[in-house]
């Protein structure tokens, strides 16, 4: 009984909708600009079957990314691509407490989120094509994860460094299994945050930028914040 509850949590999460209206509407209080994309994909079946489609913005989506980055004359610091992916769930449940986390962190390290964009249907990559039409500097793509037999609801994140179209994986890094019960999203945060440091300063990602934050005695305390922030100090490498 328990393999066939799995098993129909994960073929509902696959196949499910997300409700962008219930996303959309708590981002609303960080006053950070919102806008709204999709990929080539026409329904969820067609998503299925072409990923390729769902990594490409449709023709709309890119004459829209383009009014918008006219219109604005401050470089696009970091970029957040939100994407149902495989897991409605996981969009649904770990969105909202993920980016309120990831924000405050973000700013104590100097660095702001100058947009968040909504994409239907769309796979990870379809986050370098908006991040170059934007000319952003950081990408970080949100993403409901492939749905397991344990594990239906769990947020993936990729993080690059100056996306641009063709990149590869070995251009991202991947943050994943983000839920209640799995990698918390204080913890997802801060490797996030000392991902964009480190990129900040070596000017790369992927492969090439080797996730140390775990060698970081900080980050693995869970202290108050405010009171022991390990973010405001350079962090430490291994050598």
């Amino acid at each position: 009984l328990n393999l066939k509850l799995a098993h129909a949590c994960a073929q509902d999460a696959v196949n499910q909708s997300v409700d962008w209206p219930r996303i959309e509407q708590p981002l609303l209080k960080l006053d950070i600009p919102i806008l709204k994309v999709n990929s080539q994909v026409t329904d969820r079946q067609c998503y299925l079957k072409r990923p390729d489609l769902g990594r490409k913005l449709n023709l709309g989506s890119i004459r829209d990314l383009k009014q918008w980055r006219a219109t604005v004359n401050d470089p696009v610091d970091v970029c957040i691509v939100i994407s149902d992916g495989l897991s409605a769930p996981a969009i649904q449940q770990q969105t909202q407490p993920m980016l309120d986390q990831f924000i405050a962190d973000l700013s104590v390290i100097g660095h702001q989120c100058s947009v968040i964009c909504l994409v239907k249907q769309g796979r990870v990559a379809i986050g370098d094509e908006i991040a170059q039409i934007l000319n952003a500097k950081f990408l970080v793509v949100l993403i409901g994860e492939r749905p397991g037999l344990t594990a239906f609801n769990s947020l993936g994140i990729y993080f690059t460094y100056q996306a641009r179209v063709g990149f590869t994986d070995a251009y991202r890094n991947c943050i994943s299994n983000i839920r209640p019960k799995g990698l918390s999203f204080f913890d997802a945060s801060r490797r996030l945050v000392w991902l964009i440091n480190e990129a900040n300063r070596l000017k790369l990602s992927g492969v090439q930028l080797k996730d140390d934050s775990q060698l970081d005695d900080r980050l693995s305390r869970q202290s108050n914040h405010n009171q022991d922030n390990f973010l405001i100090v350079k962090p430490v490498l291994k050598t």
